[in-house]
């Protein structure tokens, strides 16, 4: 036992008590256990026909297998049928749910899932040639824990009563299709109205989705054939404005974060200055003597550019015959004195060993005064070394032409 149901027991035994068309649902305990009844009206178990049609869906009750229809069984007193003693299990009128916690409401899949279970147990009974006719705050239950969706009463058995209209009052009218208060009609599309009434119920207090709003709207319709055909149909209708405008709020979302990249790029870009140009004033014309095909060569005027650079070339010529002029004399010289420790009488008659020795401190020698006297003759160092090569090669077969004839024994070879 709960908490509510102790308090239940202390003040007159009954617990969520809620008035559906064929009489009064609560909770009792009853054998030590608290369940679900409900008491059968006194003044309809007077109608011989409303008693038939209460047989009827008792018998046609317990053969129903979908897990959102509530099964219960008859309670006799003599012939009638004076209580139904409900399935075991929480549950609870909506009505109650909204009352306690309207928020559930906003709660996330809530209504997705409600809407879907509601229409999917309505389907179920018309596919068993069964209407409710009312689905209503009172008549439609949630199980606690998981708020799936369970129905009770089926109202297309009591159409063999001269009235049926007069099992719903009480607010429950406003629940029923129009035809069936007026003509007793009753098909899939009254049972359509009676989900949509219940829908906007729901949102009497809260904002009703968008993808919802056109469909209660159809639903709801006044004229039955203005309404949808079958719950499948609502139901495929509901998911598809839903997919809609998912797809529509995600592009409106990924619009706006890109509209905002864009800003925030402008944003960092630097500011450019704008700049002012004046137009410059005209000139004014002036007689061209290049345009009518005059040539200053013909009168042998020569521009001051072509005299300027023709003299910087002769002067440059002039300084480079100079250096070379300096560098031949005293690289000679140079050359001269460094090839003549090598190329003597006494040296030639060395061994070879030693004369190649000799000969190696010797290219160092020439090498090192070719680089010394072409920085001071201010010699390129291409240049000095072709001219120092030309040099050397002179003196070097000048020197061994003087000692040909007096050099008897020549190189040793090293034994």
């Amino acid at each position: 036992m709960n908490y509510e149901e102790l308090l239940a027991s202390r003040k007159d035994g009954k617990l969520n008590k809620t008035s559906l068309p064929i009489g009064e649902y609560y909770r009792q305990q009853i054998d030590g256990k608290f369940r679900s009844v409900v008491d059968i009206a006194p003044e309809l178990n007077s109608n011989i026909k409303f008693c038939e049609a209460l047989k009827a869906e008792c018998e046609q009750n317990a053969k129903f297998t979908n897990q959102h229809i509530l099964h219960f069984r008859p309670v006799m007193e003599g012939n009638d049928i004076v209580r139904l003693e409900m399935e075991q299990g929480q549950y609870q009128p909506l009505r109650q749910v909204l009352n306690d916690t309207p928020s559930i409401v906003a709660e996330p899949n809530f209504i997705e899932d409600f809407t879907r279970q509601l229409l999917e147990a309505v389907g179920y009974l018309h596919q068993q040639g069964v209407f409710g006719v009312c689905y209503s705050p009172q008549t439609v239950f949630l199980r606690k824990g998981d708020n799936a969706v369970l129905l009770f009463h089926v109202g297309s058995h009591y159409l063999t009563m001269s009235d049926p209209g007069q099992l719903y009052s009480g607010g429950m009218e406003e629940f029923v299709a129009p035809e069936v208060m007026s003509k007793g009609t009753v098909d899939n599309r009254c049972d359509i109205y009676s989900v949509g009434k219940l829908l906007q119920k729901i949102f009497d207090h809260a904002d009703m989705p968008l993808e919802l709003r056109k469909v209660v709207k159809k639903a709801v319709s006044e004229a039955p054939e203005d309404r949808y055909s079958t719950p499948d149909e609502m139901l495929k209708s509901i998911k598809r404005k839903r997919n809609t405008y998912h797809s529509i709020l995600t592009g409106v979302i990924a619009v706006a974060i890109a509209g905002l990249c864009i800003a925030l790029y402008f944003d960092m870009m630097p500011e450019s200055t704008p700049v002012e140009f004046v137009k410059p004033a005209p000139r004014q014309a002036t007689d061209d003597l290049i345009d009518d095909g005059f040539r200053p060569e013909e009168l042998g005027v020569v521009s001051d550019g072509d005299s300027l650079v023709a003299t910087e070339r002769a002067s440059e010529e002039e300084y480079q015959a100079k250096a070379e002029a300096i560098f031949r004399k005293r690289y000679t010289a140079a050359a001269d004195k460094i090839l003549s420790k090598i190329y003597n009488n006494s040296n030639m008659n060395v061994s070879e060993k030693n004369f190649m020795s000799q000969n190696e401190s010797t290219v160092q020698e020439l090498l090192k005064a070719q680089q010394e006297i072409s920085a001071e003759s201010a010699l390129s160092p291409e240049r000095s070394q072709l001219i120092a090569t030309e040099i050397i090669e002179r003196l070097t077969e000048q020197k061994k032409n003087a000692l040909g004839g007096s050099n008897s024994r020549g190189i040793q070879k090293a034994k």
